[in-house]
């Protein structure tokens, strides 16, 4: 029986060659159209150094939550500060599952994420900080307080009320004086006067 030549762009061709591991075919499958694809890429890809920068890549663009999901769990495994510089940018994104994925995986990388988070409570986009906030509440980090008191500092509210949800899940007594006087810098705002005597009481209960 003669034998029949696979045409070279045969689909199966492209997803054996993903399960024997060839990274650029790896890479390739991330943009396949099924969801069974992409978590197929997204699994041979951690076996790959050079995969890290793809998965960051197409988080930033995946719309399937359980491919999301498989990426930032990869993500998490193969922690480093490469991955973290990577992420990094979705904080800025407009796209809120983005934005959470990469939080998500972020909190998880507390040490890696550690020398970045004073610039970021910096950053002139106050959603950055905002958002830096909102991962300090989650991040299992000693100085994660601290930086919380530091964006509690912050002149633009939102920033402030970030800062208050945060302290009110980790803050300690030391939290208490900042979060007492923050009203009087907002005295026209009744929510953080509640917000911060709200996280006032819990610490202190």
């Amino acid at each position: 029986m003669p034998l029949v030549k696979v045409p070279a762009n045969d689909p199966q061709t492209v997803v054996d060659d993903a399960a024997a591991g060839s990274l650029a075919h790896l890479v390739a499958l991330l943009a396949a159209p099924g969801g069974a694809d992409r978590r197929a890429a997204v699994r041979g890809l951690e076996a790959h150094d050079e995969g890290i920068a793809p998965l960051c890549a197409r988080l930033a663009i995946e719309t399937a939550a359980s491919v999301r999901e498989a990426i930032v769990a990869t993500l998490i495994r193969r922690r480093s500060t490469a991955v973290v510089t990577a992420l990094l940018p979705l904080l800025r994104s407009d796209e809120a599952p983005q934005r959470n994925a990469a939080l998500e995986a972020l909190a998880a990388m507390p040490d890696e994420v550690a020398p970045h988070v004073e610039p970021l409570l910096r950053d002139a986009d106050p959603d950055v900080r905002i958002f830096t906030a909102n991962l300090l509440g989650v991040l299992p980090h000693p100085q994660a307080e601290a930086w919380l008191l530091t964006a509690l500092a912050d002149d633009h509210v939102n920033v402030c009320a970030a800062a208050i949800d945060g302290l009110a899940e980790i803050g300690s007594a030391a939290a208490l004086p900042a979060l007492r006087a923050l009203p009087a810098r907002f005295p026209d705002d009744s929510f953080i006067a509640f917000a911060a005597a709200v996280a006032a009481q819990r610490i202190d209960a």
